[in-house]
């Protein structure tokens, strides 16, 4: 089911792309109705960016960009704070436990997993597991594929 909602995504992005009106904001709408999920299609998603459980729960920010080959379980939120309306930034490779929420202008570096239930408000290096409210790096130096 989550290949459905990424594929209407691309579907909408390559459309607001190429500066077709309405047909982005339905497909978004359609996204949002059927699979309760807020999916814009302004925010930057690479390949391969699998959505757990058909998005369901998934809140991402219109100006988030999210890296290649990243899995987001349900129910996680990438977005801004009320504080500052700058948002995340995902590199590859990352995968975000269910729950999870990731706050602010942070970049999260390749290859980290977020532990579910986890809130990061803050950067993340790379080849980390953190976990926690706030998110602390839990183990250094992982093998992402361990985690897959």
């Amino acid at each position: 089911m989550s290949g459905v909602v990424y594929f209407l995504y691309k579907i909408a992005r390559a459309l607001y792309l190429a500066h077709i009106p309405l047909l982005p904001a339905l497909i978004k709408l359609f996204i949002r109705v059927i699979f309760a999920c807020s999916l814009p299609y302004t925010a930057k998603i690479g390949e391969n960016t699998i959505l757990g459980y058909g998005g369901l729960g998934i809140v991402i920010h219109s100006d988030s960009i999210i890296g290649k080959n990243c899995i987001i379980s349900q129910g996680v939120t990438i977005g801004g704070s009320s504080r500052n309306p700058k948002v995340p930034e995902i590199g590859n490779n990352v995968l975000v436990g269910a729950g999870a929420k990731i706050i602010g202008p942070i970049k999260i570096a390749d290859n980290v997993v977020i532990g579910a239930n986890s809130v990061v408000t803050k950067d993340i290096p790379s080849n980390v597991l953190v976990a926690g409210i706030p998110a602390r790096v839990i183990k250094e130096n992982i093998n992402i594929n361990d985690y897959l």
